[in-house]
């Protein structure tokens, strides 16, 4: 781990680095590892809009709703960032759409807030 706590995994996975990302896997990295701010991997990727970074996390058994410190999910942080196709993938797959961060925002909320219509429509 780097100071920011980021592991070689977590720094792949936001680079958007896939075979990077699974040979680290394969090699016994930590999936869902977390950074002195509480993100894991996914988290990393979904708020890059690393779609495919994290539809790879998510079928090798990352945990969907992981929280950092902030309380953001990775659902939250991809919406805040206005990534639409990987919003639409993590709802695909199950990731809680009413949670909230220690703000008290939902991913619709962060979304709206940062003008991103396209994930708005997505989330009503």
């Amino acid at each position: 781990k780097g100071k920011s706590g980021r592991t070689p995994l977590s720094l792949a996975a936001g680079s958007g680095r896939e075979s990077t990302v699974r040979l680290l896997l394969d090699k016994g990295a930590f999936i869902d590892s977390q950074d002195t701010y509480g993100r894991t991997p996914l988290s990393v990727a979904a708020e890059n809009g690393q779609y495919y970074t994290v539809r790879l996390l998510l079928k090798k058994g990352a945990v969907i709703d992981s929280q950092d410190i902030y309380s953001r999910t990775p659902l939250s942080l991809a919406a805040g960032s206005g990534h639409e196709s990987t919003v639409r993938l993590l709802l695909k797959k199950g990731a809680g759409i009413e949670s909230q961060d220690i703000y008290s925002r939902t991913p619709l909320s962060l979304a709206a807030g940062n003008g991103h219509e396209s994930v708005v429509r997505l989330l009503l």
